[in-house]
């Protein structure tokens, strides 16, 4: 069985296009903010759902179900991570692959990155949204198959990050490897959310300079913290939250 996990129901609404063969699972989360605490699957899932202001059925339907078409796949299964570079993204691959190693299937694991765009371009870190049918086969055709060592990886990003173990996140981005090549500065980029010292972090003190330098309209500073700090992949739901902070202590 082929499976195609996309991050987001906006690439799922094109990717059809692209005629590329398997099931479609959607992550409809966004594990870079909000409460992760459960000590089981169960526990954290209650958890999401109450950050969310979600009922658990509601949960259960929206979110749940899709990552039980991965828990619940046959054996010698193959899955496509379709996942970007930035923080937001990375976080939420990182918990699919904490899934997929867990279970008691051989399968093989691929990551597609946005391979069509250009490293050196402003927009690198921005996702497969834009991207066309041709530009999707692009990223397909260049996906990097994960090897065990990477599978692990994966799974112990994700229980650092779900701990908020920034030693051992900073000690598993020195790991080198094709599957995660942003590593070291999506860690970075985490962890100075929290510098730990009285002062805001990193995400803050952008917004802050925006509002003061640029704009205090919130899509005006959605579109400048996007210029600026694209690695985090906040969404306005991330960022409307850290800017209504800002706002009330000005």
């Amino acid at each position: 069985m082929i499976y195609n996990v996309l991050n987001g129901d906006s690439l799922a609404c094109s990717f059809p296009d692209t005629k590329i063969e398997g099931d479609i699972i959607v992550v409809r989360e966004g594990l870079i903010d909000g409460d992760l605490s459960g000590n089981d699957l169960q526990g954290f899932w209650h958890s999401r759902a109450k950050y969310m202001g979600s009922t658990e059925a509601e949960y259960h339907d929206k979110v749940v179900r899709e990552f039980e078409k991965i828990m619940n796949a046959p054996d010698d299964s193959e899955f496509n991570l379709w996942f970007e570079y930035d923080l937001f993204c990375q976080v939420n691959m990182w918990f699919v692959i904490s899934i997929i190693n867990s279970l008691s299937v051989t399968a093989k694991v691929y990551a597609v990155y946005t391979s069509h765009l250009d490293r050196n371009s402003k927009h690198f870190w921005n996702g497969f949204g834009p991207a066309n049918a041709s530009q999707l086969q692009v990223c397909f055709a260049d996906r990097i198959l994960l090897s065990d060592a990477d599978l692990q990886l994966g799974q112990e990003l994700w229980a650092a990050y779900k701990d908020n173990n920034f030693r051992e996140l900073l000690r598993l981005a020195k790991n080198e490897s094709f599957a995660f090549p942003y590593l070291q500065e999506v860690v970075k980029a985490h962890i100075d959310r929290f510098p730990g010292d009285g002062m805001n972090g990193r995400p803050e003190r952008v917004i802050e300079d925006i509002t003061k330098n640029v704009s205090t309209d919130f899509h005006k500073v959605f579109k400048e913290f996007w210029n600026r700090e694209s690695i985090y992949g906040f969404g306005d739901i991330q960022l409307k939250h850290l800017y209504d902070k800002v706002m009330h202590t000005r």
